[in-house]
């Protein structure tokens, strides 16, 4: 059973309206364990670990994703803190179901950004109750999450590419917007300063990217991607991210339980 986290109506509203809002210390009793469970992860990486940086560019920036079934700290954060809880307010879901775990870190004088993105077209998963919650490790001030405020409404989905050499996901191009630059397009862009354990919930529809981390110290970030009720198994015109090889799932489906458990109901 996870603890309970008092969603606040205004808290519940800017999440609706914007796709993003900051939870102040939802984390703040969990972080010492992420933190160990993302020195496990990083000292033995899964087999969809990434290195997100070319050669020469300065830094580390590394992630990984689908570990929680075999890094115990990242089980017992997502079975036990009050992320579920929180979630299942925002989304206003009876259901919250585990889509992932996904780890990130920006070693000290990484410059690279993480590109502008969506995450729901990169995944199999169609609904409009989705939500991802970033939860920094470490103190963060300009390498923090960026969200576009009410992109999570628009229409058409932005093209999902790849970070590393920038080309696209899938070869469908005409179905997506391009990226845009949210910066020089005048787009409301929402960050935070954010302390370790505070958290940005977002919906999978929200475009969102991070400053690259050119301060003198780590950031660490775990993020957790959860669904609710109306959230169901869709084709997409390539593989995946995550994969997920060998669900068998058919379009139209909920996730299946034993693979993406349910955290409360």
């Amino acid at each position: 059973m996870s603890d309970a986290f008092a969603v606040t109506p205004e808290q519940v509203a800017a999440y609706r309206a914007d796709g993003a809002v900051l939870l102040k210390g939802i984390c703040a009793d969990w972080v010492d364990l992420l933190r160990e469970g993302v020195e496990r992860n990083m000292a033995a990486p899964g087999p969809y670990a990434a290195e997100n940086l070319k050669p020469g560019e300065a830094g580390r920036f590394f992630d990984d994703y689908c570990n929680w079934d075999r890094i115990p700290e990242f089980e017992t954060v997502i079975r036990q803190s009050p992320l579920a809880d929180a979630a299942g307010q925002l989304m206003d879901s009876e259901r919250v179901q585990l889509f992932h775990d996904h780890v990130l870190v920006k070693e000290a004088g990484t410059a690279k950004p993480t590109p502008w993105h969506q995450d729901a077209p990169y995944y199999f998963v169609e609904g409009r109750q989705t939500l991802s919650f970033w939860v920094p490790l470490d103190p963060v001030r300009e390498a923090s999450l960026r969200c576009v405020a009410g992109s999570h409404l628009w229409p058409k989905p932005v093209l999902p590419t790849r970070w590393l050499n920038e080309d696209a996901f899938y070869a469908e191009e005409d179905a997506y917007i391009p990226v845009p630059d949210p910066d020089a397009e005048g787009m409301r862009v929402l960050e935070w300063e954010m302390e370790p354990g505070d958290a940005v919930a977002f919906d999978y529809r929200t475009l969102h990217g991070a400053r690259g981390n050119e301060s003198a110290g780590r950031r660490r970030a775990f993020s957790l991607r959860l669904v609710g009720d109306d959230a169901v198994y869709v084709e997409r015109p390539g593989r995946t991210s995550p994969p997920f090889p060998g669900h068998g799932m058919r379009a139209g489906e909920r996730l299946r339980e034993d693979w993406f458990p349910v955290l409360g109901a």
